[in-house]
């Protein structure tokens, strides 16, 4: 068997493979990241099997959840099967499916409101636009792109990912509010939330910007992140219209399944549910 080792001239190339596939921005960049992770914990030494079941292990010794390890896992399986190296895969670890969501880590309708309020008291126009865009429509953070004047002024806006195009619709109201910012901003035509040198905004820089408010705001830190926006249009809409099918639809997902992930109670919705079965005497 030929010695097998990871350089960066291969994952240079998966970045391509992966580009090709027209996969998102973010699940590119986390791929990536985590194949170079595992190259160098490597450390220059041939490939082998049983150093990627080490790795593997070693990423529960220091602490990763299970979900984190699968997800890195993920990461470096879907390279060893572009470069031809099936023999490397590892599997996953078997996880319990959850009968509900952390607390802490679940973004309320009342912590959302407190964001916008605390993003507009601290003169922070786009990023409370921005997340109000967001937690809206369910895009995700890497789509915010696609929302452009042309768009505002259409009232829908197309995205493109893997093959699919699928038609966001924006509500009216927030239609008038991006249209009126960008007025305001001067913005006549292209993407509407820019940052100063005239770019598009970053997955980055949304996040830091959404971080920067968690102490004003009085939310945990935990909470505050783009994808939880997502998560809280989702519980939204389908308390709204239990349809997880249309749900689906509107998020993007190809799986019945990666929507009810979204829907999976709290703890403490939980536990109000055992109280009502009322079968303590």
């Amino acid at each position: 068997m030929h010695t097998r080792s990871i350089t960066e001239e291969w994952v240079t190339s998966f970045g391509q493979y992966l580009r090709q596939e027209e996969r998102s921005a973010g699940t590119i960049e986390k791929y990536l990241r985590d194949v170079r992770a595992f190259a160098a914990w490597l450390g220059g030494t041939p490939l082998t099997k049983e150093a990627a079941a080490l790795w593997k292990g070693g990423l529960l010794d220091q602490g990763c959840t299970p979900a984190t390890v699968n997800s890195k896992l993920a990461a470096i399986n879907k390279f060893f099967s572009f470069a031809g190296w099936a023999e490397f895969r590892v599997k996953p670890l078997k996880i319990q499916r959850r009968l509900f969501r952390d607390d802490s880590r679940e973004l309320t309708r009342a912590e959302y409101l407190r964001l916008l309020e605390t993003a507009r008291a601290l003169g922070r126009e786009r990023l409370a636009l921005l997340m109000e865009t967001i937690c809206a429509t369910g895009i995700r953070v890497s789509e915010v792109q696609n929302i452009t004047v042309e768009a505002a002024r259409r009232g829908k806006t197309e995205i493109a990912l893997k093959g699919k195009i699928r038609t966001i619709l924006l509500p009216g109201k927030l239609c008038r509010k991006l249209l009126k910012y960008a007025r305001k901003r001067q913005i006549a035509s292209g993407k509407i939330f820019l940052t100063k040198g005239g770019r598009g905004m970053s997955r980055g820089q949304i996040w830091a910007e959404m971080k920067a408010l968690c102490q004003e705001a009085g939310v945990a830190a935990s909470k505050v992140f783009p994808h939880n926006l997502r998560h809280l249009f989702a519980r939204t809409f389908y308390k709204a219209y239990r349809d997880v099918a249309k749900l689906a639809d509107v998020l993007g997902h190809s799986s019945l399944e990666t929507t009810r992930i979204y829907l999976i109670s709290t703890s403490a919705e939980h536990a109000v549910m055992l109280e009502g079965l009322h079968l303590l005497n």
